[in-house]
């Protein structure tokens, strides 16, 4: 059975900062919204949150995605390039003109990372509660494991979380 993936779920305004038992923030990445799929096929897609088709544009994060994902999985994050110890958005958007040798060649000057925020589509994993299937706070072993192999600054790597907002400042992925 061939899946999809989700609408991407998108942030509301709150009254308050404060969060209920349980809950975490995330830090706010100046980068874009985007999903990862990897399926069965060997196809690789990332999708902008209007739906846009990025992969083209951003083939260091597809390689990684065959690397490191596991067929008919899918990720939620944002996709951020870092210029020394800031985040460069404003090379992220040229970047998402770029096909080809172009992109090939941005790639390795300015690579993009996606910090995932959410697990999408592991079968085991898709019905439990978001606190259960997040990359950071997975109790899966197989998933912690896939996630943190090696202590590098990885293509596709998860968010950290915070127990409140004043917690989840932006800082460098390790």
């Amino acid at each position: 059975m061939t899946w999809t993936l989700p609408e991407p779920m998108l942030t509301t305004p709150v009254a308050s900062p404060a969060l209920p038992p349980g809950a975490a923030a995330e830090p706010k990445w100046d980068g874009y919204r985007a999903q990862l799929a990897r399926y069965a096929d060997g196809r690789v897609l990332l999708r902008s949150r209007q739906g846009t088709d990025m992969t083209a544009a951003f083939p260091e994060i597809a390689g990684a995605a065959l690397a490191q994902l596991l067929a008919d999985t899918g990720r939620d994050g944002e996709l951020v390039v870092w210029e020394g110890e800031r985040l460069a958005f404003e090379r992220l958007q040229r970047m998402a003109r770029r096909r080809g040798a172009g992109a090939l060649k941005a790639a390795r000057t300015w690579p993009a990372h996606l910090v995932v925020f959410d697990v999408l589509c592991r079968q085991d994993l898709l019905h439990r509660p978001e606190g259960t299937r997040h990359p950071g706070r997975s109790h899966h072993s197989d998933e912690r494991d896939l996630l943190h192999r090696r202590q590098t600054r990885r293509p596709v790597q998860p968010a950290r979380s915070a127990p409140s907002p004043s917690g989840a400042t932006t800082s460098r992925a390790p």
